[in-house]
């Protein structure tokens, strides 16, 4: 379909696996997690299509009046919820496309498809200078990016409602064959190990990692990896690697109070107590590596990847890295200069990352 068009590919974060990302015209996730080429493929397209999706973001999509719109959803209520739409097709989403697409003509002018194509290239190398920026001790995108080239064939990925969800939505490159699952609405708190584990029971022969912060680690991931240790013999293949981002801070309610608030960070809430991840799965019987240094990350997955069961990586990161979104609003650089001029002490170096990132943005061709 999205070839008859000449169209580009966004996906909702539930999303995520559905169309790979070797794929030049996917530019990713949508949303406040999503990509720059998503932004731009909604800010200037002149027809939607949404495709079994129920994206609550409704922001994020065209404006009311810019695209002609055409929804599939198998449930009829769903039509017409986020966006207006003039064609509404209540179906099978494989089924109505296979009936829509002798419908309709090919476009022939290629020139929208292959803009769409530059900018996902261009993001892709925006991505790579992101996650090789200096940060203190490790730049949490730089997790991600490692694991990307890494990713074994069938991989399941699973994620937290945190800012690692942040750099889960964006890095790691897809491949067809795989999946990944996580809250589609980011309302579910500590999903990420308890979803691993029931990926594996329903598919014990592929590989499963989890993507999660230390406060949801702490909250329910040690719990749910005494679980992990005790069935791991069931699979034949009993690879589940949990990566946890130690930064010793509830990252995303941080973020979420400076740029929506302009409040400085509240220590007494958000503070979290170190806990010795690594050594907690190693007294489990499972591979546990602690990370402190930028380049131990790549070697850090090899080995986990490698131990022959499940294992845990406790990833010391940077919680200064803001998780840029894909277009920052006037209301949003308001409330991060408020923040800055009450004196969060963090705001220098924040600041210094905030600009490193946007400037990766700007200059890479």
């Amino acid at each position: 379909m999205a070839d008859r068009l000449g169209a580009g590919a966004a996906r909702a974060l539930n999303g995520r696996a559905v169309l790979p990302d070797d794929l030049p015209w996917v530019t990713g996730s949508i949303g406040l997690l999503g990509t720059k080429p998503s932004y731009e493929l909604m800010d200037s397209c002149d027809t939607l299509l949404i495709v079994g999706s129920s994206f609550p973001y409704s922001e994020w999509l065209p404006e009311p009046g810019q695209a002609r719109g055409v929804q599939i959803d198998i449930d009829a209520r769903q039509i017409g919820a986020r966006c207006p739409t003039e064609v509404n097709l209540v179906g099978d989403a494989a089924d109505t496309l296979r009936a829509l697409l002798p419908l309709l003509e090919a476009q022939t002018d290629r020139s929208w498809r292959e803009e769409i194509e530059q900018g996902v290239e261009r993001w892709w190398r925006i991505l790579d200078e992101r996650a090789h920026q200096p940060a203190d001790p490790i730049n949490p995108q730089l997790v991600f990016h490692e694991l990307s080239a890494r990713l074994p064939e069938r991989a399941i990925l699973t994620a937290d409602s945190g800012s690692a969800t942040n750099w889960w939505a964006r890095h790691p490159r897809l491949r067809s064959g795989m999946d990944a699952a996580l809250s589609g609405t980011l309302a579910t708190m500590c999903p990420a190990v308890p979803y691993a584990l029931a990926a594996k029971f329903a598919y014990p022969d592929r590989p499963v990692i989890a993507s999660v912060g230390d406060g949801a680690m702490q909250m329910l991931g040690n719990n749910a990896l005494v679980d992990v240790a005790h069935y791991a013999r069931r699979w034949n293949d009993q690879r589940l690697v949990v990566a946890v981002l130690n930064n010793r801070d509830l990252n995303q309610v941080t973020w979420e109070q400076r740029v929506m608030n302009g409040d400085p960070k509240l220590q007494a809430s958000q503070v979290l107590r170190d806990f010795d991840y690594a050594g907690y799965a190693r007294s489990l019987g499972l591979h546990g590596a602690r990370v402190e240094r930028p380049d131990d990350v790549g070697s850090a997955w090899d080995e986990a990847l490698a131990a022959g069961g499940p294992a845990l990586i406790e990833f010391v990161t940077d919680p200064e890295v803001p998780p840029l979104p894909p277009h920052i609003t006037m209301e949003q650089a308001k409330q991060f200069a408020r923040t800055i001029a009450q004196g969060d002490p963090a705001a220098p170096h924040f600041t210094r990352q905030a600009l490193r990132g946007k400037l990766a943005e700007f200059l890479t061709r």
